[in-house]
C-alpha cells in the first residue's frame, strides 16, 4: 500500500465513524448530528493543538509539557477582547494595576541589568538584592491597593477589569465578530510567554525543558485562578459573545423556523445544528490555514534546517545554525498555534473557567494524538486529533455497552454488575494507554509516519 493511499483511508475511516455518529443507532453510535457535530468541532480545536505541538516535537525535537499554560492564555486573550470593560473597574484601580505592573518589569529589567554590568562579586549581589526587595515592595504598595479596590466593584457579578469591547454594556453580545478578533491576540498572548519561558529555558536539555514548561503552565493556570481583577478566578466568566448567532434568535425567526420545518427538523434541533456547523466552518477554516503554512514551512529551507537541528545539533552548529535562536523561534510559532486553539475553545464555550484546565486533557491527550497520528507530519498530527479526541469521547459509552453486555444475565443489584458499570468512566484512560502501546508496538512512528 502506497503512503498517500494509507493516509487517504485512514482519514476516511475516520469520516466514516463521524458519519455513523449522526446517522446510525447501533452499538454505540447516537444517530444524532449533535453530537456528531459538537465531536467535530472540538476535534477541530484538537488537531490545532496538535500542529503547534508538531512544530515544536516533530520539526524540532523540543518537548514542551506546558501546553495547558499556552492554551489558558488563548482563554484569557477572549475574554480580555470581546467582554465589555466592567463598570467603574478601570476608574477604581486601572491605572494602580497597570502602575504596579509596569514597576514590577521594571524592578526585573534593573536587576537583569546590573547583574549583566555589573563586576562579579559581593557588591553586585548586594546590590541586585536591594533592588529586588525595594522594587518588591515598591510594587506591592501599588498593585494591592487597586486590585482591592477593583475586586470590591460587585464580585459577585464582574470584580475584574473586563476586557476591551468598548460600546453599550447592554448590548455587547451583538458585537461578536469582535470575539474572531481575541484569536490571534491568544496567539500573541502565547507567544510573549514562550519567548519569556524560551529565553530561560532552551538552553537546558530535553528533561528540563520539559520540566521548565510544566512549572510555567501551572503558574498560568494558578494566576487565572486566583487574580480576580484579571479572570475573575474560580468564580469564572460566563456570557461571552458569539460570532455565530444565538440558538433563541435562530427559533424565533420565522424564515428559518420554515427552512427547518421543510427538512423535517423541529426548531430547536436545527438551531443547535445550524449553530455548531457554522462554529465547524470557522474552525475548520483556520485549521486549513494553519495546516497549509506549517506544510509550506515543511518542505521550505528553513523547514529542512530545522530538521537537521532536530536529527543532529552538534552537525547543524557546526554548518553555523543558531541552534538556540531557532529552538526559540518554533517555539514561539507552535505556543501561538496553541494559544489561537485556546481562544477558540473558550469561544465555543461562552465562558473562561480556569478550574477545568488539566493536564490530562490539554497535554496528555495531546501528545497521544501526535504521537499515535505520526510526529514530524502534520497530517498525521491532525489525523490523531480526529481519531482520539473521537474515541475519548466514545469510549465511555463503549465502557458500559461492554458492561451490560457482559452482565446481561445478571440481577440488577449484583456486586459484579454495579462494580462493572461504575468502572466503565475509567475506560477513557484504559483506553488511551492501551492504543498508545498498541501503536507504539506495531507502528513507531505513528499511523501516518514523517515521509
Amino acid at each position: 500500500m502506497t503512503f498517500n493511499m494509507r493516509a487517504t483511508l485512514l482519514f476516511a475511516f475516520v469520516a466514516v465513524l463521524f458519519v455513523l455518529e449522526g446517522t446510525t443507532t447501533v452499538w454505540i453510535f447516537s444517530g444524532s448530528w449533535n453530537t456528531s457535530l459538537g465531536i467535530l468541532n472540538m476535534a477541530l480545536i484538537s488537531a490545532i493543538m496538535a500542529l503547534g505541538v508538531n512544530l515544536q516535537w516533530g520539526f524540532a525535537g523540543l518537548f514542551n509539557v506546558g501546553i495547558m499554560g499556552f492554551v489558558a492564555l488563548g482563554g484569557l486573550a477572549t475574554v480580555l477582547v470581546s467582554m465589555p470593560p466592567s463598570p467603574g473597574g478601570f476608574a477604581a484601580g486601572g491605572l494602580g494595576i497597570i502602575s504596579g505592573l509596569l514597576m514590577g518589569a521594571a524592578t526585573l529589567f534593573v536587576a537583569i541589568y546590573a547583574y549583566g554590568h555589573m563586576p562579579k562579586g559581593r557588591t553586585r549581589t548586594l546590590a541586585m538584592l536591594a533592588i529586588l526587595i525595594v522594587g518588591f515592595f515598591v510594587y506591592r504598595a501599588i498593585f494591592d491597593p487597586a486590585v482591592a479596590a477593583v475586586e470590591a466593584i460587585t464580585p459577585a457579578s464582574t470584580g475584574n477589569l473586563g476586557g476591551l469591547n468598548f460600546g453599550d454594556p447592554a448590548t455587547y453580545k451583538e458585537r461578536g465578530w469582535v470575539t474572531l478578533l481575541s484569536w490571534p491576540v491568544g496567539g500573541i498572548l502565547a507567544a510573549g510567554a514562550a519567548w519569556i519561558v524560551g529565553k530561560a529555558a532552551l538552553g537546558l536539555r530535553s528533561d528540563y525543558l520539559a520540566i521548565a514548561t510544566m512549572g510555567v503552565a501551572e503558574i498560568c493556570v494558578a494566576i487565572l485562578k486566583n487574580e480576580d481583577w484579571l479572570s475573575r478566578g474560580v468564580k469564572n466568566i460566563i456570557g461571552i459573545p458569539r460570532p455565530v448567532p444565538y440558538e433563541v434568535d435562530l427559533q424565533n425567526t420565522p424564515s428559518f423556523v420554515e427552512r427547518a420545518a421543510s427538512f423535517g427538523l423541529d426548531p430547536t434541533t436545527a438551531s443547535t445544528i445550524y449553530v455548531k456547523l457554522l462554529y465547524g466552518v470557522l474552525f475548520a477554516a483556520v485549521l486549513l490555514f494553519i495546516l497549509w503554512l506549517a506544510e509550506r514551512a515543511l518542505k521550505s529551507p528553513w523547514g529542512r534546517m530545522m530538521r537537521a537541528i532536530r536529527d543532529n545539533e552538534v552537525a547543524a552548529e557546526a554548518m553555523g545554525k543558531d541552534v538556540t535562536r531557532r529552538h526559540l523561534q518554533i517555539f514561539i510559532l507552535g505556543s501561538a498555534v496553541c494559544g489561537i486553539a485556546g481562544a477558540m475553545m473558550t469561544t465555543i464555550d461562552s465562558q473562561l473557567t480556569p478550574g477545568t484546565y488539566q493536564p490530562l486533557r490539554f497535554t496528555f491527550l495531546i501528545w497521544v494524538m501526535v504521537i499515535l497520528g505520526g510526529s514530524g507530519n502534520n497530517f498525521g498530527s491532525v489525523l490523531g486529533a480526529f481519531l482520539v479526541w473521537w474515541l475519548w469521547v466514545q469510549v465511555e459509552p463503549m465502557g458500559l455497552w461492554l458492561s451490560d453486555t457482559l452482565t446481561a444475565g445478571l440481577a440488577d443489584d449484583n456486586w459484579f454488575r454495579i462494580r462493572m458499570q461504575d468502572a466503565a468512566a475509567h475506560m477513557r484512560l484504559f483506553t488511551m494507554g492501551l492504543l498508545l502501546l498498541v501503536v507504539l508496538r506495531f507502528s513507531p512512528r505513528g499511523l501516518i509516519p514523517e515521509k
